[in-house]
């Protein structure tokens, strides 16, 4: 397995679905109602039903963008962001995330 979200797809029964998203996104940031969010959410999974219906839930959280990064092993990608930016987070006492730029404000439509 290349990733925690490609472990677990082949650790649930059949029928289960797997989408990974919100690496990129610090809970600090998502418990602190006091400041906006501004970041985009990288999904990824292997149907876009699946990812349609994960960006819905996420999505409701006023500030946040999914943005479909393709199938469940792109998911090794996204989450070693992580590390990055816990470093980044640390190193700067800030709660960055990420956003991607020159992409539609609505992607799942």
């Amino acid at each position: 397995q290349g990733s925690a979200a490609q472990q677990a797809a082949e650790m649930v029964p059949e029928g289960v679905r797997v989408v990974s998203a919100l690496h990129t996104v610090s809970a600090a940031s998502l418990s602190d109602l006091e400041h906006p969010l501004a970041q985009d959410v990288l999904v990824c999974g292997d149907k876009r039903a699946d990812k349609a219906e994960a960006a819905a839930l996420v999505e409701r959280v006023e500030g946040l963008r999914c943005v479909d990064c393709g199938r469940l092993e792109m998911s090794r990608t996204t989450e070693s962001l992580t590390a990055l930016l816990i470093a980044v987070n640390s190193r700067y006492k800030i709660h960055a995330g990420i956003q991607l730029t020159s992409l539609p404000a609505r992607l799942w439509e």
